[in-house]
């Protein structure tokens, strides 16, 4: 007696015409592996470009400020003496206005809204003080200076400093 296999013939062969069939679904499990391993990078990156206007921050050993549920207003100054607003460009002769603007979207809240004044540390003193001079005269005095921790903070993760009014030596 001859041994058959599953298909009737010798050793489990198959006779000409079956071939196997193509699989008619698509495996998904690679995909959503892909998709994973993107989520999880971009979930660690974003963090890193919260600011896309690369400045060179002074350090400090200050305690970072705790910020609201309101947005802050980003303005930032970089090396070449550019203002921006968040990102956007600001020439130095509409600064007066939009600040106003800013000032304006406030009116009738209960705190002024929260500036975070970034500016390049190669900047001079004068520059930086005449920009924060612009925003106490449209009435944003909630002025906060960011700069990168030192010492006890992460290495290069900024930290928002109080411009030293609320504190006492």
């Amino acid at each position: 007696m001859a041994m058959s296999g599953p298909s009737g013939g010798i050793g489990g062969r198959r006779g000409r015409g079956h071939r196997r069939a193509p699989m008619a679904e698509i495996n998904v499990t690679p995909l959503v592996d892909v998709m994973l391993v993107l989520l999880i990078i971009f979930m660690i990156t974003a963090p890193l470009l919260a600011s896309a206007v690369p400045i060179d921050l002074p350090e400090s050993r200050a305690k970072p400020v705790e910020t609201e549920d309101q947005e802050p207003v980003q303005l930032s100054i970089n090396a070449d003496d550019t203002l921006y607003i968040g990102e956007e460009v600001v020439p130095e002769a509409e600064l007066p206005a939009r600040l106003d603007a800013i000032a304006r979207e406030n009116e009738g809240k209960d705190k002024p809204r929260q500036i975070m004044l970034r500016a390049d540390k190669g900047l001079d003193y004068g520059r930086v003080m005449r920009v924060m001079g612009e925003l106490n005269r449209a009435g944003l005095t909630r002025i906060s200076l960011v700069t990168t921790g030192s010492e006890g903070a992460a290495e290069g993760e900024p930290a928002a400093v109080t411009d030293g009014s609320e504190t006492r030596p």
